[in-house]
């Protein structure tokens, strides 16, 4: 699996970023597979609160890894609270996650299946995204982005899964209340290959597409992944 972090990382994969951070080989390490018959109904979760404000947007990074729509944090514009969360928080930024091919690319999977989101119409919240991804196709490049409410990319139903994990990222800290809504999107094949044509590399490197840039799930660890709808509910 390649994975490009920074210069000590380049062309190494997770596997070997215990030995710059320790912690990769943690008892409560993101992401996981969500074992859905085991994910315990807790009738405490509230549901998520969730307000955004397009104006809050303003630029897309590509970072060598993703890239990233990063947004106004300074302010209560576009946030998140509810659910198992202690309290109001601020979007900061958003990233994605894919693979080479659409049987794979999501970090979190369930019952065993990855997911590349799902595969099929144009998910017309994504495009206006997808249409912008020319302008940064290397690492290091940014471009201005603005007036865009993330909520066009949620799915009708917000139930969902949530556990205590880390970043799946270096410094893959063990601090990620991670909440994982049940019901996947819809992604078109099109849309998949416009995330495929980005580049790890600078202008000036040898080209690299920009695929396969997940985590593998990692051990449970006897950690216990709550839900906040009973199971058999659809």
């Amino acid at each position: 699996m390649l994975f490009i972090h920074s210069n000590s990382f380049l062309f190494k994969g997770p596997s070997q970023w215990y030995s710059l951070f320790p912690i990769a080989k943690g008892d409560h390490q993101s992401p996981i597979d969500i074992n859905t018959k085991e994910a315990n109904y807790d009738a405490t979760l509230t549901p998520l609160n969730m307000s955004y404000d397009a104006s809050s947007a303003y630029m897309l990074h590509n970072n060598g890894r993703t890239f990233n729509l990063e947004f106004d944090d300074y302010r209560d514009k576009s946030v998140l609270s509810g659910g198992p969360l202690p309290g109001i928080y601020r979007l900061k930024q958003m990233h994605i996650h894919w693979g080479s091919s659409d049987d794979h690319g999501s970090e979190h999977t369930v019952d065993g299946v990855p997911f590349a989101a799902e595969v099929g119409d144009d998910n017309p919240g994504l495009q206006k995204v997808i249409d912008a991804l020319n302008l940064i196709p290397n690492k290091g490049k940014e471009a201005i982005f603005t007036d865009y409410n993330p909520s066009v990319l949620l799915p009708e139903s917000l139930d969902y899964w949530t556990y205590h994990g880390s970043l799946t990222t270096p410094p893959l800290l063990e601090s990620i209340v991670w909440i994982v809504l049940r019901e996947p999107i819809t992604v078109s094949v099109d849309q998949m290959e416009k995330l495929r044509g980005l580049y790890f590399n600078t202008e000036n490197e040898t080209p690299c597409r920009m695929v396969n840039n997940f985590r593998p799930p990692q051990p449970l660890n006897g950690r216990k992944v709550l839900a906040s709808f009973p199971q058999g509910l659809h």
